[in-house]
This record gives structure tokens, sequence and C-alpha cells, in this order.
């Protein structure tokens, strides 16, 4: 049962600090309101103790005395909760999730895990000014898993000065997930290649912030020899750039003199002095990291090897025409019944 004189002393807290964060928030004060939010969840935690009601009556109230005020429903309420519960740390409050979108917020809220996990993305939306539908497919591609160390292989430690070797490192992934792409039996490298052009914005989006496409198939003459880089992309954020070799097979450490060879020409032809050195990534299907640590290990020029994975998709007309783990039991109990 809520003792009504305390129930009020909290009702009267928050709707102060409503009145509060709703002058600074005319000014256009997002910050403000997300850590108003915030205390407001830190507020329903201390009173706990009220039970499940507590929040819907909180809702109802704060409606009766701010009728024009959004984002005080039992729902929000219970995401200002959840907020306060998740990341319990008020610096972080200040210096990440309040430059943040309150709908920013809620959609790490509901698919980070952890708190370094939700920090991680906070941090790169701020860095990068992910829209909400950019920052929603780095969560479901797996982004942070991707871009951890302990998936990169890649020289870039050796053959780039710091701080710059690490900059390069953070831009690698593994896998990199062109769920754009369907896969399908038979597929070859100009095809993919291909769908990947065609779909630039969506492999920019893939590839990581600052990447400019510079072309596919990008020629080159050396001694009167025509060359073509597959796919030839700069970063502004790096200033360097990008040459990506795409095959269809597992790696093999030959791939890695040939990308050393285009590199070396795109500094040589294309480098400004201004520039950074030119990094190279060979995507594979698969990748043995043993194999590609020993293949890097001597090779002069910026190089990371990574995997890319395409869509699994199949169309709902196939998928109702594929047999059932059912059926194929059956199948198979019928063919060996004697």
């Amino acid at each position: 049962m809520i003792n009504s004189n305390e129930y009020f002393l909290v009702l009267e807290d928050i709707k102060t600090r409503i009145k509060k964060a709703q002058y600074k928030a005319v000014l256009g004060a997002n910050r403000e309101l997300i850590v108003l939010y915030w205390n407001i969840g830190k507020v329903i935690i201390t009173n706990t103790k009220y039970g499940a009601r507590f929040v819907e009556s909180l809702a109802r109230d704060i409606k009766l005395d701010f009728p024009d005020a959004k984002g005080y429903s039992v729902r929000n309420l219970k995401y200002m909760r959840k907020f306060a519960e998740f990341v319990n740390d008020e610096e972080k409050v200040h210096t990440v999730s309040a430059l943040l979108s309150w709908s920013h917020n809620k959609l790490l809220l509901d698919k980070t895990k952890t708190l370094d996990e939700y920090l991680w993305y906070a941090s790169q939306t701020v860095e990068n000014g992910w829209s909400l539908s950019a920052l929603e497919h780095h969560v479901e591609a797996k982004t942070y898993i991707r871009q951890g160390l302990a998936g990169k292989v890649s020289n870039y430690g050796q053959s780039l000065p710091s701080p710059f070797s690490g900059l390069a490192s953070d831009t690698l992934k593994n896998p990199y997930v062109f769920d754009f792409v369907e896969q399908r039996e038979g597929i070859i490298e100009r095809e993919i290649e291909h769908e990947l052009v065609a779909n630039i914005a969506k492999t920019i989006l893939e590839l990581g912030t600052g990447f400019a496409f510079v072309g596919n198939q990008y020629h080159i003459e050396i001694s009167e020899k025509d060359y073509y880089i597959d796919l030839l992309f700069y970063n502004t954020k790096l200033r360097c750039y990008v040459v990506i070799e795409l095959k269809n097979t597992e790696f093999k450490p030959e791939y890695a003199g040939k990308l050393n060879f285009y590199l070396s020409a795109v500094d040589d032809m294309l480098k400004h002095e201004t520039d950074n050195p030119s990094i190279g990534i060979m995507l594979c299907k698969t990748r043995d990291r043993l194999t590609a640590e020993y293949a890097l290990k001597d090779i002069n020029k910026p190089i990371g090897v990574s995997e890319y994975k395409l869509s699994d998709f199949l169309p709902a007309e196939l998928i109702d025409m594929l047999p059932s783990a059912e059926d194929i039991e059956k199948r198979v109990n019928l063919k060996f019944d004697f």
C-alpha cells in the first residue's frame, strides 16, 4: 500500500525535476532531457517498495499536471528505470549517454547486453554521427563483436606508424557482413563485386565511417601492362586510399603478394604527399588465421585479411518447397526399412 504523504513527496520531486528540465529543453538542451530521464529512473529505483502500480500512478499523475508533456508514459518511465539501472555511472550519463537522443538510448537499452557494449555503440554513434537506422544496422550486424581484436589479422602494427596503425586497425572487421548480397551456388567474385557496387551505400555502411568510393576494376598500367583493382576507396577519416581485393575462395598466401603490388602502385601513382600510406584489405570466403599471419609477416605494405559473409536468404516460396526435418527422417526410415 502506497503511503499518500510519501507518494506525493516523490511525485512533487519528479514534477520539480520536469519543470526545471523543460525550461532548459526549450533551449534545445537534449543533454538535460537525458539527464532528467536518468534521474527520474534513479528516483523510481529508490522507491520500488511501492510495487508494480507505482509507475502507473506516476504516469497518470504526471499527465494530469503536465498535460502537454510527452515522454512520461508507463512504458517510457520503465525505460528510465532501466536506463538508471543499466548505466549506473553518472559521469558516463553526462559524457556519453546525454550526447545521444532518447531513441538512440532506448535502442541500445533493448539491444546491448553489457555496459561496455552499450558505451562502445554510444561512443561510435557520437563520433560518427550515426542515425537511428545506422545504429540499428551496426547493432544487428554485431559490429562491436566483429571489431574486437581477437578476430583481426593484419600487419598494420608493424607497417604503419603510431597512432595511424591503431586507427587503421580500428576500421578492420572480421567478418564483413554483406547481407544484401544473396549467397547462391556458383556465385563468382565478379558477381559479388557487382552487387557491392550496385548497393554502394550499404557497402560503405558496412565498411565504416569515412569510406568514399573511387571505383571498381580500377585500371592501372605498369610497363605497358593492364591491371585492375577490384575495389578502390578513399577513407577521409584515415586520409588514405584503401585497396580491397575480393576472393570467393579460402585465403592463399600468394594473394598477399598481389595486394602488396597494388598498394605500391597506388602509393606511387595516386597518393598525394599529404596522404597517409595506402592500406589493403583482402576479403576472402574463408581464412586460416595462422596461414594469413605467416603470409603477412614479411610483407612491407599494410594489409589486413578478413572473411566476408553473404546472406543465406531464401524466398518464402522456396522455403515452403524444402522438406522438413521430419520429412527427411521419414524418407530415410522408409529407404532402410527391410
